[in-house]
């Protein structure tokens, strides 16, 4: 595997129209793909929605099968971590909220003090982290 391969973050959701305002509206990420089935779709196809940033080597695919659903079963550990290098934008928080997100405390006393968690519809969490990362 490459530095550069791509990663794809794979989660059931039981709302991908939630999930889109969330993710989209509220986080301001794009929508990069989005599969449909059409009328009368055998069972096991599912909806789709890829988000995230173009030019980002990961992408967030979010899937629905409406004739057999997966129920999300995220736990307090169950995090996408986003690095920002700075203080979290009060209104960043207030947007996912108004676009369906819910302000948790976090389970790790750790992204308590170094971020803000936020628990998307299907109970995924975000931490919004003001450190930085780097691999080198």
């Amino acid at each position: 595997m490459t530095p550069d391969a791509h990663i794809r973050i794979a989660r059931p959701t039981l709302d991908l129209a939630a999930a889109e305002r969330f993710w989209c509206g509220g986080l301001g990420l794009t929508v990069l793909f989005r599969h449909e089935p059409g009328p009368g779709a055998p069972s096991g196809e599912h909806a789709l929605l890829m988000v995230g940033r173009p030019e980002a080597a990961w992408h967030l695919e979010l899937v629905h099968d409406a004739h057999d659903p997966v129920v999300p079963r995220p736990t307090a550990e169950d995090l996408l971590v986003i690095y920002l290098g700075t203080e979290v934008p009060g209104e960043l928080v207030e947007r996912l909220e108004a676009h369906g997100g819910r302000r948790v405390l976090a389970h790790n006393p750790y992204w308590e003090e170094w971020g803000v968690t936020v628990e998307d519809p299907d109970g995924y969490r975000l931490v919004l982290s003001t450190r930085t990362w780097s691999n080198v």
